[in-house]
């Protein structure tokens, strides 16, 4: 099976509130323009056990000492296990419930997915696919960290599109049959998370459950397709942790041969599997501002590519586009793609080669109107993309474009809590 029970490790001390409070820290990727943030988790932190001694947060990636910050990463992660820090628990899942900082709770089940049915490039046809386009450059520096660790802490969330919420949510009305391994207060008033081991019943259901994901037929009418193999399991965080997991698996194939490798725990990457139609799960537009570059260039440019309507009732692909202080509904009447954001990406990136200009990614209207109002820049407000959209979009188109969403605020990613050994 693609997505399979793990064996997970937890502290020892996973029943203590207080000392989970410390150890579980929030995903790398998040707050890296915010060191205030980082030293506050430091401070709270300092030489108690905790996650943030096991990762490497990306603000320091560009920091002198890099290489020393990852040597003593894992160090630390070699002597937690010399000093039984961990807990294993065997061949299971963890159902956890998360309370996110708005009172909203999101379901999840931890296990492990075979990379062996994962391509982060684009167009693959693999059960497990991007959802975004991956930055290979952002690989390397991870997989130093990754090359000689004794265990993983990924931050990866994988989706499925279960409309009947069938699959997972039944789990929170059987917890009292569950184990309770942790229940704790996040730091940086980040929520609540509570996690269980699932019963031996509960695991069988969803095995069988996840099992039937993979009828081709069953794909093909509900996406109303005709492919050659399903995506079960779409990305959505963590998408170059996964990479990186495969990246090392890849390379381990041609180091030790590729049987051996598939017989290791290499082959697997630990993760958090979740509901796309999980009621905390929001999508928010992100919204284009060109910098340094003509918007009446651009928009005459972009009618000279496609058909496009001003009329407030038009029908095709709409967007706002903002210069010079003023806001106009555009339509593009015979789009290429599937999504509004991919037909407006692909035109920028190859407009701003030709002809210059630097795009930024802004979160809110407001910003982007205010950014314009300077007559060097123009932007573009797009639609937030409903999430019946994503698996239709990346079936037809592949990995959309970077930033074509945002899933939630930063203090309601993932946290580091579960960890597996990888050697």
């Amino acid at each position: 099976m693609t997505f399979q029970r793990a064996d997970i490790l937890l502290p020892n001390f996973a029943s203590v509130g207080e000392k989970m409070k410390k150890w579980s820290i929030v995903a790398c990727d998040q707050y890296t323009s915010e060191p205030a943030y980082w030293n506050a988790v430091s401070e709270l932190v300092g030489e108690d056990e905790s996650t943030l001694h096991l990762t490497v947060p990306e603000i320091y990636l560009n920091d002198p000492d890099i290489e020393a910050r990852i040597k003593k990463t894992n160090s630390t992660m070699a002597r937690y296990m010399a000093e039984e820090v961990f807990t294993e628990h065997k061949n299971t899942y963890v159902f956890v419930q998360r309370t996110l900082q708005s009172g909203v709770k999101r379901l999840g089940i931890v296990g492990v997915v075979d990379l062996e049915d994962y391509d982060y490039s684009k167009g693959s046809k693999t059960k497990v696919r991007a959802t975004e386009g991956t930055v290979v450059s952002r690989i390397p520096p991870r997989l130093k960290v990754r090359q000689e660790a004794l265990i993983e802490l990924p931050h990866i969330m994988l989706l499925i599109d279960d409309t009947d919420r069938d699959i997972i949510e039944p789990n929170a009305a059987m917890t009292e049959g569950f184990t309770k391994l942790y229940d704790f207060d996040l730091m940086q008033d980040s929520g609540h998370i509570t996690g269980y081991k699932m019963s031996e019943e509960a695991c069988n259901r969803l095995d069988e459950k996840l099992a039937a994901l993979d009828d081709l037929a069953g794909f093909n009418q509900k996406y109303g397709v005709q492919e050659t193999a399903p995506l079960i399991y779409a990305m959505g965080d963590g998408n170059h942790s996964l990479a990186t997991a495969k990246s090392y698996y890849e390379n381990l194939k041609k180091e030790i041969g590729a049987e051996k490798a598939r017989a290791s725990a290499a082959r697997y990457a630990l993760c958090e599997l979740v509901n796309l139609h999980d009621a905390s799960l929001e999508f928010e537009a992100i919204h284009r501002v060109v910098f340094g570059a003509n918007g009446a260039e651009f928009l005459r440019a972009l009618e000279e590519s496609y058909e496009l309507s001003y009329e407030e009732n038009a029908e095709g692909q709409s967007f706002v586009f903002v210069y010079n202080g003023e806001a106009k509904k555009v339509t593009v009447t015979n789009p290429k793609e599937y999504l509004t954001v991919a037909t407006v990406q692909s035109f920028l990136d190859a407009y701003v080669a030709r002809l210059g200009g630097e795009i930024d990614y802004i979160h809110g209207e407001d910003v982007v109107y205010r950014l314009c109002e300077d007559s060097k820049n123009f932007g573009i407000v797009l639609p937030a993309m409903d999430k019946s959209d994503l698996y239709k979009s990346v079936i037809l188109d592949g990995a959309l474009p970077r930033k074509t969403f945002s899933m939630g605020e930063a203090c309601d990613k993932r946290f580091y809590t579960e960890a597996r050994k990888i050697r």
